[in-house]
């Protein structure tokens, strides 16, 4: 009937480009892309010899319903498919990591004593943003020279100082002006940040004139050392000056791309040149490659990297063996705002280079393969060493792993934190709130957790109550305690399922025993033991994901009971106090002017929260 109803689809394919979506029984996003015909490209999917990517065959056999979307271009289509992927991330799609932003230098003119500082986020409305630079030692070095000539904060949020009132070092060492005591008032630092700012937009003349002024002035008045520390802070600006006119200066400017593959991994290395010089190297990975030509691999990287970079070159230089590039060229073109030229060359300098880039990505694709064999090779050891030291049955590929939360007795939670085949698989983890209990104590918890986790596999067949992780059973299940929290949990098992094959172990803490049943002795693995490290592992990470889910609702709690004597809330302002201080103690040491300023509160609302906080002894 499936076969049926996508053949049905197959036959209304529109002829022209566009993007294709392809999604499964519950209607999710397997994968996108984009084509110049997309009946043809569609359809070959399922012919014979069609596309013979490595785990097509995988995604075909899931695919129950074919969406598409008709554009004008094929370069039209690469921007929807962009951000189609970008929304969805869907499995199927090539996966770009080892990613890195671009770091700029912001200033944060919104506050009252704005600060000068490194960040590689841009989205912030009231902040100014520098760059992007080449490289994150050059924006830190940059800083460093502003910081002594300008002496503006170094301090983090929005207001200066301490709690303590004194003000720190940098004072002292002429590196603040320290804003803090108020030993500069606001429009005096302000003038200070219209400086760092009319500097970084290349004006420089008028911080080099009045250094200049003053290192005089202080000579003439024999104040020698008050002139030399001008002199220093002259030159450090005058250097800086001409870096950043060296930066300016590049017109000639280009992106060299070199690729490397093998089977469903590929490595990327970019070298963008500035004026004619080679300034920086990044370094990329990509995955689910396999059966792609070089040539969509290329495209799928520019199209993410270039997507959300800062800035788009006039011209990308890409490997000698990749044509067909007027799609990408269009693309890159719209991003840029201006004409961007795609080339392969084939002689001269440039074609140095790309082989240069070439070479490089491959030695990088033969490192990460060679640390991914190692790494492989240490989860494997581990595995086997866990079989053979707690005499298991099969290879513990799947480990589930169990940990209880909770403070004298209240907010009693739990999680399960999942490992498959030595690698911590997040998005199986789970959390769970503990019913029904009263006071402390972790052996009901901790069988009440184990009992619910196994009753989930009776609605792995429920579309409705499907849940991938609770429809895996494991090969091994870790319960974060002594004998009294494995006794528990295999009463749980036992009791809610039939799992004649999953072995059950407790891991104890202070002295790391791990606890097997039918053993009076607790076994005890050497500290290097890889198994022991894997087990250890696994705890740790269920104890964090458990103290998480802990303080959140303990959070929760702690603002509804404060919002329970407090008139004027209803659940709506609840949650938009909620969101604005998003602590409770945010919102007890908030002052008046502060609560005016939440969104959707009324100021006469605000006025008698204020008022009720305080009359309480709580603010």
């Amino acid at each position: 009937m499936r076969e049926d109803s996508v053949r049905e689809q197959l036959k209304r394919l529109p002829t022209g480009p566009g993007v294709y979506l392809f999604r499964d029984e519950r209607d999710e996003i397997l994968y996108v892309g984009k084509a110049k015909s997309l009946r043809a490209r569609v359809r070959s999917y399922w012919n014979r010899g069609g596309d013979t990517r490595a785990g097509i065959g995988q995604l075909v056999e899931r695919i129950r319903r074919i969406e598409v979307i008709v554009t004008q271009s094929e370069a039209e289509a690469l921007h929807l498919e962009q951000n189609l992927v970008k929304r969805h991330r869907p499995p199927f799609n090539v996966r770009l990591r080892d990613d890195k932003s671009f770091p700029y230098i912001a200033v944060t003119v919104s506050d009252a004593y704005p600060r000068v500082m490194f960040t590689r986020e841009r989205h912030r409305r009231d902040t100014v943003y520098f760059g992007p630079y080449a490289n994150a030692k050059k924006v830190r070095e940059t800083l460093d020279v502003l910081n002594r000539v300008f002496q503006f904060r170094p301090c983090e949020g929005p207001k200066p100082g301490r709690h303590s009132g004194i003000p720190c070092l940098d004072f002292h060492i002429e590196r603040c002006t320290a804003p803090c005591i108020g030993a500069i008032s606001e429009e005096d630092y302000g003038a200070i940040i219209e400086g760092v700012i009319e500097f970084l937009s290349g004006e420089t003349r008028p911080i080099r004139r009045a250094l200049e002024r003053r290192m005089r002035a202080a000579a003439a008045e024999e104040r020698f050392e008050e002139a030399a520390r001008y002199r220093n802070r002259l030159r450090a600006i005058e250097s800086l000056a001409q870096r950043q006119a060296a930066d300016k200066q590049a017109v000639g400017t280009i992106d060299v791309i070199g690729l490397a593959v093998d089977g469903d991994r590929a490595a990327v290395q970019l070298f963008p040149l500035r004026d004619g010089k080679l300034v920086d190297r990044f370094a990329f990975h990509l995955e689910n490659v396999a059966g792609q030509d070089r040539a969509t691999i290329l495209e799928s990287f520019c199209v993410e990297h270039y997507g959300s970079a800062p800035a788009v070159p006039p011209q990308v230089i890409v490997p000698p063996d990749v044509d067909d590039t007027d799609a990408l060229a269009a693309f890159l073109g719209d991003l840029r705002g201006a004409r961007v030229e795609v080339r392969a060359p084939q002689r001269g300098e440039k074609r140095r280079l790309a082989e240069l880039a070439e070479e490089n990505a491959r030695l990088a694709l033969e490192h990460d393969l060679s640390a991914r064999e190692q790494r492989r090779q240490r989860r494997v050891e581990a595995l086997e060493q866990l079989r053979e030291s707690l005499n298991l049955e099969s290879l513990p590929a799947r480990i589930e792993c169990f940990d209880v939360s909770n403070i004298q007795g209240r907010e009693i939670v739990a999680s399960m934190s999942v490992f498959v085949d030595a690698e911590s698989k997040r998005a199986h983890y789970r959390t769970f709130a503990i019913r029904g209990l009263e006071g402390q104590d972790d052996f009901a918890a901790m069988g009440q957790v184990v009992a619910r986790r196994f009753a989930r596999l009776r609605d792995s067949a429920s579309p409705d109550r499907y849940d991938e992780s609770f429809a895996s059973i494991p090969n091994l299940v870790v319960i974060d305690g002594g004998k009294g929290q494995l006794a528990a949990a295999l009463e749980a098992i036992h009791a809610t399922y039939d799992l004649p094959r999953v072995a059950v172990v407790a891991l104890a803490k202070r002295e790391e025993e791990v606890f097997v049943p039918g053993r009076s002795e607790p076994v005890r693995l050497d500290r290097h033991d890889p198994g022991l490290q894997l087990l250890q592992r696994a705890r740790d990470e269920a104890h964090r994901f458990a103290l998480g889910f802990h303080r959140r609702r303990r959070d929760t709690r702690a603002f509804e009971s404060i919002f329970d004597d407090l008139e004027g809330i209803g659940p709506a302002r609840r949650r938009a106090i909620l969101r604005h201080f998003g602590s409770a103690e945010s919102f007890l040491a908030a002052s008046q002017e502060e609560l005016e300023g939440v969104p959707g509160l009324p100021a006469r609302t605000a006025r008698a929260v204020y008022a009720q906080l305080h009359k309480a002894g709580r603010g």
